[in-house]
Protein backbone atom coordinates (compact mmCIF):
# COMPACT_ATOMS: atom_id res chain seq x y z
CA UNK A 1 0.00 0.00 0.00
CA UNK A 2 1.30 3.37 -0.67
CA UNK A 3 1.92 4.82 2.42
CA UNK A 4 2.24 8.37 1.75
CA UNK A 5 1.06 11.20 -0.18
CA UNK A 6 1.09 15.56 -0.70
CA UNK A 7 -2.16 16.88 -0.47
CA UNK A 8 -2.55 19.95 -2.96
CA UNK A 9 -1.81 22.46 0.05
CA UNK A 10 1.37 20.14 1.06
CA UNK A 11 0.00 18.82 3.62
CA UNK A 12 1.57 15.46 4.19
CA UNK A 13 -0.58 12.76 5.26
CA UNK A 14 0.09 8.57 5.54
CA UNK A 15 -2.27 5.45 5.13
CA UNK A 16 -2.87 2.50 6.69
CA UNK A 17 -5.03 -0.55 6.92
CA UNK A 18 -7.94 -0.21 10.19
CA UNK A 19 -8.66 -2.82 12.42
CA UNK A 20 -10.67 -3.36 15.47
CA UNK A 21 -8.42 -1.50 17.33
CA UNK A 22 -9.33 1.76 15.35
CA UNK A 23 -13.40 1.30 16.25
CA UNK A 24 -13.51 4.54 18.36
CA UNK A 25 -11.93 6.72 15.68
CA UNK A 26 -14.05 5.81 13.10
CA UNK A 27 -17.03 6.55 14.94
CA UNK A 28 -15.51 9.89 16.43
CA UNK A 29 -14.52 10.70 12.64
CA UNK A 30 -18.24 9.64 11.21
CA UNK A 31 -19.71 11.89 13.93
CA UNK A 32 -18.06 14.75 13.24
CA UNK A 33 -18.75 14.23 9.66
CA UNK A 34 -22.79 13.58 10.06
CA UNK A 35 -22.82 16.85 12.62
CA UNK A 36 -21.84 18.57 9.61
CA UNK A 37 -23.57 17.52 6.91
CA UNK A 38 -26.99 19.36 5.90
CA UNK A 39 -30.53 17.81 6.54
CA UNK A 40 -31.89 15.12 3.43
CA UNK A 41 -27.92 14.24 2.92
CA UNK A 42 -27.46 11.05 0.94
CA UNK A 43 -24.67 9.50 3.64
CA UNK A 44 -26.45 6.61 5.63
CA UNK A 45 -23.91 6.17 8.39
CA UNK A 46 -23.53 2.49 9.81
CA UNK A 47 -23.58 1.70 13.76
CA UNK A 48 -20.95 0.00 15.31
CA UNK A 49 -21.75 -3.42 15.20
CA UNK A 50 -21.55 -2.74 11.19
CA UNK A 51 -17.96 -1.16 11.41
CA UNK A 52 -16.56 -4.65 13.67
CA UNK A 53 -18.34 -6.71 10.85
CA UNK A 54 -15.88 -5.25 8.90
CA UNK A 55 -13.27 -4.83 10.91
CA UNK A 56 -12.87 -8.57 11.93
CA UNK A 57 -12.69 -10.11 9.01
CA UNK A 58 -15.38 -9.55 6.94
CA UNK A 59 -14.33 -6.61 4.84
CA UNK A 60 -11.32 -3.92 3.95
CA UNK A 61 -10.99 -1.03 6.26
CA UNK A 62 -8.10 1.89 4.87
CA UNK A 63 -7.96 5.04 6.82
CA UNK A 64 -5.86 8.80 6.10
CA UNK A 65 -4.14 10.41 9.00
CA UNK A 66 -2.47 13.37 9.40
CA UNK A 67 -0.32 14.69 12.49
CA UNK A 68 -1.92 11.02 13.98
CA UNK A 69 -5.31 11.76 13.08
CA UNK A 70 -7.94 10.03 11.66
CA UNK A 71 -9.09 12.32 8.85
CA UNK A 72 -10.95 10.01 6.51
CA UNK A 73 -12.07 5.92 5.74
CA UNK A 74 -13.11 3.97 3.28
CA UNK A 75 -14.30 0.76 3.98
CA UNK A 76 -15.33 -2.61 1.78
CA UNK A 77 -17.82 -5.02 2.94
CA UNK A 78 -18.29 -9.12 2.58
CA UNK A 79 -22.55 -9.34 2.22
CA UNK A 80 -24.19 -12.08 4.03
CA UNK A 81 -25.38 -14.54 1.25
CA UNK A 82 -29.05 -13.98 1.60
CA UNK A 83 -31.94 -12.64 -0.51
CA UNK A 84 -31.19 -9.04 0.13
CA UNK A 85 -27.51 -9.46 -2.02
CA UNK A 86 -27.01 -6.94 -4.60
CA UNK A 87 -25.78 -9.85 -7.20
CA UNK A 88 -29.81 -11.02 -7.56
CA UNK A 89 -30.27 -7.37 -9.23
CA UNK A 90 -27.55 -7.07 -11.11
CA UNK A 91 -27.55 -10.16 -12.93
CA UNK A 92 -25.23 -12.47 -10.75
CA UNK A 93 -25.42 -16.06 -10.09
CA UNK A 94 -25.98 -16.76 -6.92
CA UNK A 95 -23.16 -19.54 -7.35
CA UNK A 96 -20.80 -16.61 -7.45
CA UNK A 97 -22.05 -14.18 -4.92
CA UNK A 98 -19.70 -15.23 -2.42
CA UNK A 99 -16.92 -13.66 -5.12
CA UNK A 100 -18.42 -10.36 -4.01
CA UNK A 101 -17.26 -7.29 -1.91
CA UNK A 102 -19.34 -4.09 -1.28
CA UNK A 103 -17.66 -0.40 -1.97
CA UNK A 104 -19.10 0.40 1.50
CA UNK A 105 -18.83 3.90 3.40
CA UNK A 106 -16.43 6.49 2.57
CA UNK A 107 -15.85 9.95 5.04
CA UNK A 108 -13.94 12.41 4.94
CA UNK A 109 -12.91 15.50 7.29
CA UNK A 110 -14.73 18.42 6.30
CA UNK A 111 -11.58 20.65 6.93
CA UNK A 112 -10.14 18.27 4.63
CA UNK A 113 -12.36 18.20 1.95
CA UNK A 114 -11.57 19.68 -1.50
CA UNK A 115 -8.18 17.08 -1.83
CA UNK A 116 -9.64 14.22 -3.43
CA UNK A 117 -9.33 11.90 -0.84
CA UNK A 118 -12.56 10.10 -1.46
CA UNK A 119 -10.80 9.08 -5.13
CA UNK A 120 -7.58 8.42 -3.36
CA UNK A 121 -8.68 5.89 -1.10
CA UNK A 122 -10.99 4.28 -3.55
CA UNK A 123 -7.73 3.62 -5.56
CA UNK A 124 -6.03 2.02 -2.09
CA UNK A 125 -8.66 -0.05 -1.35
CA UNK A 126 -9.25 -1.25 -4.54
CA UNK A 127 -5.57 -2.70 -4.92
CA UNK A 128 -5.77 -4.25 -1.49
CA UNK A 129 -8.89 -6.71 -2.90
CA UNK A 130 -7.88 -10.86 -2.75
CA UNK A 131 -8.69 -11.18 -6.56
CA UNK A 132 -8.50 -14.76 -5.79
CA UNK A 133 -10.84 -14.95 -3.69
CA UNK A 134 -13.16 -11.25 -5.23
CA UNK A 135 -13.99 -11.01 -8.53
CA UNK A 136 -16.79 -8.07 -7.90
CA UNK A 137 -17.82 -5.18 -6.30
CA UNK A 138 -21.21 -3.89 -6.22
CA UNK A 139 -22.32 -0.96 -4.53
CA UNK A 140 -25.41 1.29 -4.62
CA UNK A 141 -26.24 4.86 -5.10
CA UNK A 142 -29.42 7.21 -5.03
CA UNK A 143 -29.85 8.95 -8.43
CA UNK A 144 -28.44 12.51 -8.36
CA UNK A 145 -25.96 12.05 -5.67
CA UNK A 146 -23.55 13.22 -8.16
CA UNK A 147 -20.58 13.23 -5.69
CA UNK A 148 -21.14 9.50 -5.17
CA UNK A 149 -22.11 8.78 -9.01
CA UNK A 150 -18.49 10.28 -10.06
CA UNK A 151 -16.54 8.36 -7.22
CA UNK A 152 -17.69 5.08 -8.42
CA UNK A 153 -17.39 5.53 -12.45
CA UNK A 154 -13.60 7.06 -11.62
CA UNK A 155 -13.17 3.66 -10.14
CA UNK A 156 -14.55 2.09 -13.15
CA UNK A 157 -17.59 0.62 -12.19
CA UNK A 158 -20.77 0.44 -14.37
CA UNK A 159 -24.96 1.08 -13.56
CA UNK A 160 -26.15 -2.35 -13.65
CA UNK A 161 -29.80 -1.80 -12.32
CA UNK A 162 -32.37 0.76 -11.08
CA UNK A 163 -34.47 -0.06 -8.94
CA UNK A 164 -36.33 0.32 -5.21
CA UNK A 165 -33.67 -0.54 -2.21
CA UNK A 166 -33.66 0.05 1.78
CA UNK A 167 -37.19 0.44 2.36
CA UNK A 168 -38.26 2.11 -1.29
CA UNK A 169 -35.65 4.29 -1.64
CA UNK A 170 -34.68 4.41 -5.57
CA UNK A 171 -31.37 3.27 -5.83
CA UNK A 172 -28.57 2.63 -8.91
CA UNK A 173 -27.02 -0.56 -8.40
CA UNK A 174 -23.43 -0.42 -9.69
CA UNK A 175 -20.42 -3.14 -10.70
CA UNK A 176 -17.24 -3.40 -11.42
CA UNK A 177 -15.69 -7.15 -12.79
CA UNK A 178 -12.21 -7.27 -11.79
CA UNK A 179 -11.17 -9.51 -14.36
CA UNK A 180 -12.60 -7.88 -17.17
CA UNK A 181 -11.55 -4.43 -15.92
CA UNK A 182 -8.65 -4.13 -17.93
CA UNK A 183 -10.28 -5.60 -21.60
CA UNK A 184 -11.76 -2.98 -24.46
CA UNK A 185 -14.72 -4.00 -25.53
CA UNK A 186 -16.48 -3.14 -28.73
CA UNK A 187 -19.52 -0.75 -28.43
CA UNK A 188 -22.88 -1.98 -30.44
CA UNK A 189 -25.18 1.03 -29.31
CA UNK A 190 -25.28 4.04 -26.83
CA UNK A 191 -28.41 6.00 -25.36
CA UNK A 192 -28.79 8.67 -23.33
CA UNK A 193 -30.92 9.59 -20.67
CA UNK A 194 -32.27 12.04 -18.23
CA UNK A 195 -31.50 10.79 -14.88
CA UNK A 196 -34.85 11.52 -13.66
CA UNK A 197 -36.75 9.12 -16.29
CA UNK A 198 -36.41 5.69 -14.29
CA UNK A 199 -38.34 3.95 -16.36
CA UNK A 200 -36.58 4.43 -19.53
CA UNK A 201 -33.02 3.58 -17.82
CA UNK A 202 -34.92 0.29 -16.52
CA UNK A 203 -35.90 -0.96 -19.87
CA UNK A 204 -32.29 0.39 -21.37
CA UNK A 205 -31.06 -1.78 -18.97
CA UNK A 206 -33.20 -5.02 -19.61
CA UNK A 207 -32.01 -5.34 -22.68
CA UNK A 208 -27.98 -5.16 -21.62
CA UNK A 209 -27.14 -1.69 -21.46
CA UNK A 210 -24.96 -0.25 -19.02
CA UNK A 211 -24.17 3.21 -17.71
CA UNK A 212 -21.22 4.35 -17.91
CA UNK A 213 -20.90 8.10 -17.28
CA UNK A 214 -22.90 11.38 -16.40
CA UNK A 215 -22.95 14.44 -17.35
CA UNK A 216 -24.81 17.88 -16.61
CA UNK A 217 -26.58 19.08 -19.94
CA UNK A 218 -28.96 22.53 -19.69
CA UNK A 219 -29.09 22.21 -16.36
CA UNK A 220 -30.38 18.39 -16.26
CA UNK A 221 -28.22 15.82 -15.50
CA UNK A 222 -28.10 12.88 -18.80
CA UNK A 223 -26.89 9.29 -17.98
CA UNK A 224 -24.51 7.45 -21.06
CA UNK A 225 -25.42 4.27 -21.52
CA UNK A 226 -23.74 1.44 -24.01
CA UNK A 227 -24.30 -1.97 -24.79
CA UNK A 228 -21.44 -4.17 -25.97
CA UNK A 229 -21.56 -6.56 -29.18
Amino acid sequence: MKMNHILKNGTEISFKRLNVQHLDEIMSLQQKVVNDLLTGSFLQPLDEEEFLYILEGKGLMIGAYYNEELIAFRAMMEPELDEEHLGKGAGLDKSVWSEVLYSEITNVNPEFRGNGLQVLLGELIMNEVDVERFRYILTTVAPFNIASLKDKFAHGMKIVSLGEKYNNKLRYTMMKDLKKSDITFKVADRKSIAMAHTNEQQLLMKKGFVGTKIELVNDEWIVHYEKNE
